[in-house]
């Protein structure tokens, strides 16, 4: 009962069910081949006509390290049109998101189009820090605004400052967003600088560095 309790009537898996190496997500069984009987087998099946009706378990299973959560269950039949190899009249797919630990090489993105690799991970006390000690958690390389001239994503990285500050929320929906207006107005009313940089610090050496900084919110 344990491994049936997330399939359905079909013997599938539930969208959502969160599942583990092992775990059932199609069952299926499959009838054994009639191995050789003895004498006595064949004078049974002879006089009563039976056949074998034992089956072995051939279900689809979580591989091992895959475990994780189920996003969605796609289900291909050839009798609806899909192409499927001979001797496949339905075929059924699981697809399995899985909650991992970000590490080097790692591909991040935002709202912007902007788009970069992970190079290096820190500890968090070698990381920058503001002024009053909180460190930042991300950093991203400058070059990655003039080439590719989106500069929503600074303004987005200076409203959700000015948001956290104030502590609102800000709904900007495409080609009917916040302003520029709206973006400093609001960075004034938080009390952040003209220019909404800030001093960083060094966190290997306490320093601080040679230019202020844009440090904000944004959604990675």
């Amino acid at each position: 009962e344990n491994a049936l309790r997330n399939l359905d009537a079909r013997g599938i898996i539930r969208i959502g069910a969160e599942v583990k190496d092992g775990d059932i997500l199609v069952g299926k069984v499959t009838p054994k081949g009639l191995t050789e009987q003895t004498p006595e087998e064949k004078l049974l099946y002879a006089i009563f006509g039976a056949k074998s009706k034992e089956v072995r378990d051939t279900s689809l299973r979580v591989p091992h390290g895959a475990d994780g959560v189920v996003a969605d269950v796609k289900i291909f039949k050839r009798e609806d049109g899909a192409e499927l190899p001979n001797g496949v009249n339905e075929l059924v797919r699981v697809f399995i998101v899985q909650k991992r630990k970000i590490r080097v090489g790692d591909k991040m993105a935002g709202r912007h189009g902007n788009k970069g690799v992970i190079s290096n991970i820190l500890p968090e006390e070698d990381m920058p820090y503001l002024p009053d000690g909180t460190p930042v958690d991300v950093m991203l390389n400058p070059l990655g605004v003039p080439s590719r001239m989106n500069i929503g994503q600074v303004l987005e990285l200076h409203l959700g400052m000015a948001a956290k500050q104030l502590g609102i929320h800000v709904a900007t929906p495409v080609f009917d967003g916040a302003t520029d207006e709206d973006v400093w107005s609001t960075v004034a009313e938080a009390g952040m600088a003209k220019d909404a940089k800030t001093v960083l610090y060094d966190g290997r050496t306490g320093e601080p560095f040679d230019s202020r900084v844009s440090v904000g919110v944004m959604y990675m």
